[in-house]
């Protein structure tokens, strides 16, 4: 595996721990895989943000182990019909500027979601006509038509409420300072250094909360990640490399804890994106199914991640009653590739960049890749970027096919439609097909299983078979490592660390 020198791991980690602060503090430091990007919910798209939010804004609902919605700022929920949700508010409840959260503040959070201008969680919470304050602790949600997924909608961002207040003081500028409702208020950000926040004495679930301070450090080099965890400079590493397990194994003060998620690693092709969509990749889809047949998904898991991950052709992952179980990758074949670059009018080779995130593994993901596609007729250029810039590179459609992957959501409808949809918010390739978007409403709004896995196999079958907009690759497992002086930590399936219990010892 690609990786910077021992020398460079252990001057970062000497670094940090030079400024580390007493364990007694109960100050926790979690080093980060990205830098997040914007640290407003509305706008925001990285899953390093959803970490920061953990300790920053609350939700209306979150979930338990089993992956339930289980109440947080609500304090309970109930259909009046299919269409109609009334959701009760909990009660002395303060933001961190002092202002109380009431059903008003819902109101205007969900509101600012569904309406304001490059809002990313319009597509998640669509089919809202009214959102209705009934009384200082009631709120009724409308909707235009059944939405199976919707109550899993807002257990994550677009249910985080923020303080009105603040929202309209800073407008755009909110995510530089946000101002919500959870155990942590925000202190400091210095990009790509730091991010800090402190204890806020007023949360409602205070009694759960022992931190005083937590620091997010993004360290995108892995290994300078364990490093810092070796050396006692961070107490917590998100996203850890498979091999990292081994590497602590007789490190009596580490503790690894590998997780299934939720989420899929994928290469999106910008098919309608903008001028950079009129490249060979992105006008033909006989190019991407030969691109597809160059790659061996199962060969990238073991050279790059000792087997640990799960291959796959879709978005669902196996674990999840909806995950389509015909639906495999196609083995290599190269002849075949070669066949269908021809049959396109393409010869040898055929260029295709491929923007890839700047870290070590997801490098070597890259140059495995071009190295396979080299051999079907493929000339790929890998360009490296910063995460966050990555992705508002590709909003933009400066793209030609990125690798990117997302965490996961409870319901399928989080996995699926915001990137596949024509209308869906994180549809950056710009993929449209009206039989594919009517499955996909379909498959909203259907409540049996059943029903609502043939309408997903369906639109898989148009989208990923045929038309393969999206090439995904496999279901990862979050690989959490932590200091064993820390206790509380609880891994669940979509990778968060939520700070409710936790302690330094």
């Amino acid at each position: 595996m690609i990786r910077r020198t021992i020398a460079a791991a252990c001057l970062g980690a000497a670094v940090l721990a030079t400024a580390a602060p007493p364990a007694e503090a109960q100050n926790l430091r979690i080093a980060l895989r990205e830098d997040p990007d914007i640290l407003d919910p509305t706008l925001s798209r990285t899953y390093v943000g959803r970490i920061v939010y953990m300790a920053v804004c609350d939700k209306l609902f979150d979930i338990n182990e089993r992956l339930e919605p289980v109440p947080q700022l609500a304090t309970g929920f109930r259909w009046d019909d299919p269409q109609t949700l009334t959701i009760t508010i909990r009660q002395g409840v303060r933001f961190h500027d002092g202002e109380m959260m009431d059903a008003e503040a819902v109101r205007y959070s969900l509101d600012r979601h569904l309406n304001m201008q490059g809002s990313f969680r319009r597509s998640e919470m669509g089919g809202i006509s009214a959102i209705e304050v009934v009384d200082p602790t009631t709120v009724r949600i409308r909707l235009t038509r059944p939405n199976a997924a919707f109550l899993a909608a807002l257990t994550d961002r677009a249910g985080m409420v923020v303080s009105p207040k603040a929202a309209e003081a800073a407008g755009r500028n909110f995510g530089t300072r946000p101002v919500c409702a959870g155990p942590m208020r925000f202190v400091e950000r210095v990009a790509q250094e730091r991010i800090v926040v402190e204890r806020f004495p007023e949360y409602w679930d205070a009694a759960n909360i022992h931190l005083n301070r937590v620091t997010y450090l993004p360290i995108p080099d892995n290994t300078v990640r364990l490093a810092n965890l070796q050396s006692g400079a961070v107490e917590f590493g998100e996203r850890m490399e498979p091999d990292d397990l081994r590497a602590i194994q007789r490190n009596r003060n580490l503790r690894g804890v590998a997780v299934e998620e939720l989420g899929w690693q994928s290469i999106q092709f910008n098919i309608g994106n903008g001028e950079r969509a009129n490249s060979p990749i992105g006008r033909d889809a006989r190019v991407r199914q030969a691109f597809e047949l160059a790659v061996d998904r199962a060969a990238i898991n073991q050279v790059v991640y000792e087997g640990m991950y799960t291959p796959t052709r879709q978005p669902i992952p196996p674990a999840s009653s909806y995950h389509i179980r015909g639906f495999t990758p196609p083995a290599r074949n190269v002849q075949r590739a070669q066949e269908l670059l021809r049959a396109a009018g393409h010869t040898a080779p055929v260029p295709v960049e491929l923007l890839i995130p700047n870290n070590p593994d997801l490098r070597q993901v890259g140059e495995v890749v071009q190295a396979m596609a080299r051999e079907a007729g493929f000339d790929v250029r890998l360009r490296a970027t910063e995460f966050a810039s990555g992705l508002a590179a590709t909003r933009r459609g400066e793209f030609e096919a990125w690798l990117v992957g997302w965490s996961g959501r409870t319901d399928p409808d989080g996995n699926v439609y915001s990137f596949t949809h024509s209308t869906g918010g994180q549809n950056d390739g710009k993929y449209s097909n009206p039989e594919v978007d009517r499955l996909l409403d379909a498959a909203r709004t259907e409540q049996d299983v059943e029903k609502r896995r043939s309408l997903y196999a369906q639109a898989f079958e148009i989208a990923i078979g045929r038309d393969v907009s999206r090439m995904y690759l496999w279901h990862r497992k979050n690989i959490m490592i932590h200091a064993t002086r820390l206790d509380g930590y609880r891994p669940i399936a979509d990778g968060m660390i939520r700070l409710q219990g936790m302690r330094l010892n």
